[in-house]
């Protein structure tokens, strides 16, 4: 339920909840359901109720235990912001990842409405990172409601991407991770959808990281964009220190 992760823009997972509900078509072939019900069937006991909404009270001081500071994906198995958790467990969360200053912890979610509600409440500390999932223009009304949440780094997955997406509204956002769809029935990402965003990005030098092309066999089809890779990411300064990003080799530049 914690542990180091193969995910290229993190380090190690953090799961006090798992389980889930589809709210959007990016969640149709969603790659959590699938794990989540083959955990089940080889009898592990945190996914006896499947992919249900299920807490895990004992491991909300998980991050504590890891002397070693790491880059920490919460929930890569749920959305810590489903409307099922409730709200005393999710400030529980936040008070961990509080305690825990020594790692950085990247919070995503599909329902940041329900963050912008609560957000008065929530300690934002600088190493509390929050992202928005939008996997096409349906769902592009995500983004200004992150925009408005008090996170110092502020990010979106686009993955799966489903479409273009032309026009996005970035500011105030610090990040940006693309990638397509993985597994046995994968939808088509195309190229141009994929260097429409990066021209957006570099434009607002906004940091752009490409994860993955996807497909049936991801590992085949790597994660190359015009011959290269692009792990662009951002960084919260020091206190004192001037803000801005921390750039891949080659420079900043089309």
């Amino acid at each position: 339920m914690g542990v180091e992760s193969s995910i290229e823009w993190t380090q190690a997972t953090w799961n006090p909840v798992t389980g889930c509900t589809k709210i959007s078509r990016g969640c149709a072939n969603c790659y959590a359901e699938r794990l989540a019900m083959r955990l089940k069937a080889m009898g592990n006991a945190r996914y006896r109720n499947g992919f249900a909404v299920t807490v895990h009270p004992d491991l909300l001081d998980l991050p504590l235990r890891w002397s070693k500071p790491r880059m920490i994906f919460v929930n890569s198995m749920s959305d810590i912001f489903h409307d099922e958790i409730p709200d005393d467990f999710i400030y529980a969360v936040f008070a961990t990842m509080n305690k825990a200053k020594m790692h950085t912890f990247q919070v995503l979610t599909k329902r940041p409405e329900r963050v912008a509600r609560m957000a008065v409440n929530l300690p934002w500390l600088e190493n509390i990172w929050l992202g928005a999932t939008i996997e096409s223009n349906e769902v592009v009304d995500r983004i200004e409601i992150l925009q408005n949440i008090p996170a110092t780094v502020r990010f979106l997955s686009i993955e799966p991407l489903l479409g273009p997406i032309n026009n996005l509204p970035l500011e105030g956002i610090h990040w940006v991770i693309v990638g397509g769809e993985s597994g046995p029935h994968a939808r088509e990402m195309k190229g141009e959808w994929v260097r429409n965003i990066r021209a957006q990005c570099l434009s607002r030098r906004v940091p752009f990281f490409f994860k993955q092309w996807g497909g049936v066999n991801k590992k085949a089809n790597g994660r190359l964009l015009d011959g290269r890779t692009w792990d662009q990411v951002p960084f919260t300064p020091k206190p004192g220190t001037k803000k801005g990003i921390v750039l891949d080799s080659p420079a900043f530049a089309y």
